[in-house]
């Protein structure tokens, strides 16, 4: 692997995918995101791809900018800024030729990353099996081994339980009533009391499950289905938490940079011997 090609591609923009993006980029390694045309995220104030929907947005002190094309891509990277594409067929993979790939979608399980995608490919999350399909993983499950770097062997499987925040497990998660165009009647950052009145879903009220602050809310206007989770409420009462990246995903994202640093060295030396 070449020193002059440092490029990372990062598949997903959520808050977890946002975290480890903003680590990379902070230490000095261009990346690019690739999301959904409409991506189904949550923590939307930390996370990158709410500039598929506005053009550009700003985590913290990074900001990521809409790409249309390679042309967009190579423009942004010359200008040291971070592109992200909205491609379902991830066109840009095949076309830069990364230094690594990282599977950030969280979806609990491989929808098509292989260890080929790159010199260094590396999973969050369960799904992967470091080297199987991925050469590491990064454990995302709350507790002792949070951020951990797996070399041979899989992250902890998916619980379907929420982790706890303020005492609270499930309890904390918004999930639609039922099927159509989701529209939210409050905003992230707000605060909210029990039982009252969040979104609406064709009509069908959606209430405040405990009270607290309104830490993550789907965009309004995506279509929604029955038991999908489409928003969060934080009991801690802490507004600053919305807008900032949290515990976790600093975690992981520690988790992502050596694992990505440890594979890099791996393959210099290699490429010595």
């Amino acid at each position: 692997m070449s020193l002059q090609n440092e490029l990372i591609v990062i598949r997903g923009a959520g808050d977890l995918a946002s975290g480890a993006a903003f680590r990379l980029a902070r230490s000095g390694f261009p990346v690019v995101m690739i999301e959904l045309p409409e991506p189904l995220v949550i923590r939307r104030a930390v996370s990158f791809a709410e500039a598929v929907f506005r053009g550009k947005f700003t985590v913290e002190d990074i900001t990521a900018e809409l790409a249309v094309s390679i042309g967009d891509i190579n423009k942004l990277l010359k200008a040291g800024k971070m592109p992200i594409v909205a491609d379902p067929a991830q066109y840009p993979l095949k076309i830069l030729q990364p230094a690594a790939v990282i599977d950030a979608t969280m979806a609990k399980k491989n929808l098509g990353t292989t260890i080929d995608d790159a010199p260094i490919v590396i999973g969050l999350g369960p799904g992967f099996k470091a080297g199987v399909d991925v050469h590491a993983v990064v454990e995302t499950c709350r507790g002792h081994d949070l951020g951990k770097v797996i070399l041979k062997g899989q992250a902890e499987p998916n619980t379907g339980v929420p982790g706890e925040i303020g005492g609270y497990r499930a309890e904390r998660i918004l999930r639609s009533p039922g099927c159509g165009t989701f529209h939210a009647v409050k905003e992230i950052g707000d605060i909210v009391e029990k039982g009252e009145l969040v979104a609406t879903i064709d009509g069908l009220p959606l209430y405040a499950t405990i009270s607290g602050v309104l830490r993550g809310m789907l965009h309004s206007g995506l279509q929604v289905n029955p038991g999908m989770k489409v928003g969060d409420i934080d009991p801690r009462h802490r507004r600053e938490y919305c807008f900032t990246i949290s515990d976790k995903a600093r975690a992981i994202a520690g988790g992502v940079l050596e694992a990505y640093l440890f594979l890099r060295r791996r393959n210099l030396t290699w490429s010595q011997n």
